[in-house]
């Protein structure tokens, strides 16, 4: 009886599996979609390294900082908009490349982005001034830590594993992953995960 109840059952095979695999991933992500579930962002690469996803999402703070004029700033991510928080340094060979990068999609004048740079090394307005003036870095707005807001705010969230490193604080004002080294924001891949981020409630 159980031979012929076996037999009436067709097996799967493996090339059907594989071939349905494709099928039950759309419905999966269709279902989320549904859900209201947030999808994965895209993948961003730069180098060694990618965009990796922080949880808990985390509200970015008010950063009490200079600008390389010498003047108070307090710095806020904005609401509906996405921040770009950079931590860089002087020493920093990657700092040469990602500074003038950042610089480019400042000047491209995205929709809804705004693009905040921290020195971490030196609290010396002259020494950066320099340092940006032979990168030919315009267009970026640069900050200093002079009162040592940022230097808090990376013990709490903004973790310095790498250095470069910029953190994507998106709409909500929240924290949502971080990338070190110097990506390229301007290619296809840098662009898919801003728009990513825009259209994120």
């Amino acid at each position: 009886m159980r031979d012929e109840a076996r037999k009436r059952v067709p097996a799967l095979s493996r090339r059907s599996i594989l071939m349905a695999a494709p099928a039950l991933l759309a419905f999966t992500r269709a279902s989320r979609a549904q859900d209201g579930a947030p999808s994965w962002p895209p993948m961003f690469e730069a180098g060694r390294s990618q965009f990796t996803v922080v949880r808990p999402r985390a509200a970015m703070p008010p950063l009490r900082l200079q600008d390389i004029g010498g003047r108070d700033v307090v710095v806020t991510a904005k609401p509906g908009r996405i921040t770009l928080v950079n931590f860089w340094a002087t020493w920093c060979a990657a700092c040469r490349l990602d500074l003038p990068m950042l610089a480019r999609l400042a000047g491209s004048r995205p929709d809804r982005l705004d693009i905040v740079a921290i020195c971490t090394d030196t609290r010396d307005p002259r020494k950066i001034r320099n340092f940006l003036g032979g990168l030919a870095v315009q267009n970026l707005a640069c900050f200093v830590d002079a009162h040592g807001t940022a230097a808090e705010a990376s013990a709490a969230m903004f973790s310095l594993v790498g250095m470069p490193i910029t953190y994507l604080v998106g709409t909500s004002s929240r924290v949502e992953g971080y990338i070190t080294g110097a990506p390229d924001w301007l290619s296809p891949a840098g662009a898919r995960l801003l728009q990513f981020y825009r259209e994120q409630a």
